[in-house]
């Protein structure tokens, strides 16, 4: 495609319940020029992704007949987010289309029976209660297989099915025409419940959504949607009720649910200045809370596009089984041909019926849906169980590519220390006293949130900062405060920023981490920190390895010295200490070539951003800033270091899912195509290597969201 894709639209196919069918629609436009599709068979949801100047009606357009001309009977619901609530009408008139075909099915099955009471004698009327089974059971698959050769779109299910069933009525085999296409019914509206549990257990996540916010103003309480309230407003949540936006708590306290952010079941408990999350529920007293973030850059905001996305991110075995799936159908009709009338031809005494019925099986057994099917919702529910695990992945991609991890990189400030800092020595310079280098270092770190700089202004008693001052941050450095002549120069830092500003008389190098306070060029001091390894820090590195982890290193920004002695502490023996942020991605590169499997760096500052996505995977502690958890491909919603074996062994699982599904699928497939040729089974035994098999896997995937606690 030459074009700049420059807008996305995403609606709901309802009705899509054809696996091979969803398959043909994303590869139909994604041959179309102007147009990119992502097709969610286990959502039904499409995202199209279109060229600059497309309007949204002709979006519309295009998919409707690109749907209508692939399956007739699928309905378009309006533009939507993935995790938005369906049109209550369409959704009300598809209820009514899967009544009335579970009517027919069922009314089916009762002349079937009844058939088969009817003594032998009466052929006619066993005839006519077999078909009437039949045609009640299988007119939607035969409509939609003759409407299919008549747009030259064959090779699908019910293609394969039509021919197979017709071919059992011309040859005599009434009975059996009837009962595979009933069972093929049942079997289709069985994988349909079982793929609606892996569907509805990540649409669950809408659950995160509040529904309003309650806003006050002048005292007064308005009810209106997160959507309309701004930075800084007050609002009020009552007892049950969620947590509309991210907010500061000015009054009050309460516990609060979080399990739906971060999977934890504990309560957490918030008093006045404490930061409270959207999406949590106030479990306690009634609170006020003044408003820090708009919804769309509020925590449930980022966990639905991060849910609805990672459906669009399809894993390597996703997309190869899609492909295979491209050729293997038309292949296997082929042969189905050839074992109709080659052995007639060629082998003595050979009836063609006998051959042709042979086929036939052959032909049922073939069907592709289980293929399709099988490993989409492997990833689908994998996705799901990480969300409710408080792990969410950008994509299934993301959760293959942490069952292959071997190599895990850590950043130490904020990800194996607990990010808080304690003033532990302050050393004046040049005549300052203790309490000016402590107000100095405060006007300069008031423009950083790194959490030295939180550390300083917490000990220091500036109460009120000059006006007309500025900040420059320096990457790896520190930052530099100027007012507006540019009179007052105050840097904070480490040693390389005191370089960087000429600093007359350089400090001493030490072992501790420390910044360093310079103004107007003249070192004003030192003030030394001491930092907290995290409690699970060393738990979760034992854990890495039983997981096959063979290579864990930490790559940070802090003085060798200081470094060493966390590693050592936390059993790491490969360090990367004093680098800048681009020191960490050169690093992380080198490593990358020499690295067995897949690299994790896990980090949660802005300096570890380049770090995140020169990765193979990003992995972002959900406290931490927004532009790193907009850099990762893994982001955490607690402060818990035990989600990242916690996420690989969640990727193990979810691959070993996929990988069992594909051995199911495949062995019971050749197994049936085996027999089938030799003439060893029946025409049933083929339904069940198509539909059986997608049922079985589709209940295989499903238990992964079952024993998720």
């Amino acid at each position: 495609m030459t074009q700049t894709l420059s807008s996305e639209h995403i609606f709901e196919l309802s009705g899509l319940s054809c696996p091979a069918c969803a398959s043909k629609i994303e590869e139909t436009i994604n041959k179309a020029e102007k147009y990119e599709a992502v097709l969610n068979f286990a959502t039904r949801k499409i995202v199209l992704r279109v060229a600059h100047g497309i309007s949204h009606s002709d979006v519309l357009k295009f998919l409707q007949e690109t749907v209508q001309r692939i399956e007739p009977g699928v309905k378009i619901l309006s533009e939507c987010c993935l995790f938005e609530a369906s049109n209550t009408v369409q959704e009300t008139n598809e209820e009514k289309a899967i009544k009335r075909a579970s009517i027919a099915l069922y009314s089916a099955l009762m002349f079937f029976i009844l058939a088969l009471l009817v003594p032998s004698a009466y052929t006619a009327v066993k005839f006519f209660l077999f078909f009437a089974a039949y045609i009640l059971s299988g007119y939607g698959c035969l409509k939609r297989a003759v409407t299919n050769i008549f747009k030259g779109e064959m090779f699908d299910e019910c293609f394969l099915m039509s021919i197979a069933t017709i071919g059992a009525f011309v040859i005599g085999e009434y009975a059996e025409g009837a009962a595979v296409m009933i069972f093929y019914g049942l079997g289709e509206k069985l994988q349909e419940r079982t793929a609606d549990y892996s569907r509805k257990s990540i649409k669950s996540l809408i659950e995160l959504r509040p529904a309003y916010a309650n806003l006050q103003i002048d005292g007064k309480l308005i009810e209106t949607t997160p959507e309309k309230v701004q930075i800084g407003e007050t609002i009020i949540i009552k007892p049950g009720e969620k947590v509309p936006l991210d907010s500061l708590v000015t009054e009050g306290f309460t516990s609060l649910d979080v399990s739906a952010l971060s999977g934890e079941s504990l309560p957490k408990s918030v008093k006045t200045g404490d930061e409270i999350l959207s999406g949590s529920v106030n479990t306690g007293g009634l609170i006020q809370a003044k408003t820090l973030r708009l919804w769309n850059d509020s925590a449930a905001a980022k966990i639905l596009e991060m849910a609805e996305n990672a459906a669009l991110n399809k894993a390597k075995t996703e997309k190869f089984i899609t492909r295979f799936a491209r050729y293997y159908t038309p292949a296997v009709v082929s042969i189905a041909l050839l074992l109709a009338f080659i052995p007639p031809l060629i082998l003595p005494q050979a009836s063609l019926s006998t051959w042709l019925y042979r086929a036939l099986v052959f032909l049922v057994a073939s069907c592709p849906c289980a293929l399709l099917i099988s490993v989409p919702l492997a990833f689908f529910a994998g996705v799901g169980l990480a969300s409710k695990r408080g792990i969410l992945a950008r994509g299934g991609n993301h959760l293959e590519t942490l069952a292959e991890t071997q190599t895990v990189l850590f950043d130490k400030t904020g990800t194996l220390t607990d990010g808080s800092f304690k003033i532990t020595k302050i050393f004046p310079e040049n005549g300052k006293s203790e309490e000016e280098l402590l107000k100095l270092a405060a006007l300069a770190e008031t423009g950083s949130n790194h959490p030295i700089a939180l550390s300083v202004l917490k000990a220091s008693k500036q109460e009120k900062l000059p006006e007309g001052l500025s900040w420059e941050e320096k990457p790896g450095m520190g930052i530099i405060a100027k007012n507006s002549d540019e009179s007052i120069i105050i840097a904070a830092g480490n040693t390389t920023l005191m370089k960087f500003c000429e600093v007359s008389s350089m400090p001493s190098e030490t072992q501790a981490t420390s910044v360093y306070i310079a103004k107007n060029g003249k070192l004003a001091g030192r003030i030394e920190f001491s930092q907290s390894i995290r409690p699970e820090a060393l738990e979760a590195i034992e854990k890495l390895k039983k997981l096959g982890v063979k290579r864990i290193a930490m790559l940070t920004g802090d003085n060798k010295a200081e470094a060493q002695k966390t590693a050592q502490a936390l059993g790491i023996n490969e360090v990367y200490a004093e680098l800048l942020p681009g020191d960490k991605v050169k690093t992380i590169e080198e490593l990358k070539k020499t690295a067995k499997g897949k690299v994790i760096f896990a980090g949660d500052g802005i300096n570890d951003a380049p770090a995140l996505a020169a990765s193979d995977i990003g992995f972002a502690m959900g406290t931490g800033t927004d532009i790193a958890m907009e850099a990762a491909d893994i982001v955490v919603m607690s402060d818990n270091l035990l989600k990242l074996p916690e996420a690989i062994t969640i990727g193990k699982r979810t691959k070993r899912t996929a990988t069992l599904n594909i051995i199911i699928t495949f062995t019971v497939k050749l197994i049936v195509l085996a027999l089938g040729a030799a003439g060893l089974t029946k025409m049933w035994a083929a339904v069940f290597a198509d539909v059986g098999t997608t049922i079985i896997t589709a209940l295989n995937s499903a238990l992964l969201l079952k024993n998720s606690n």
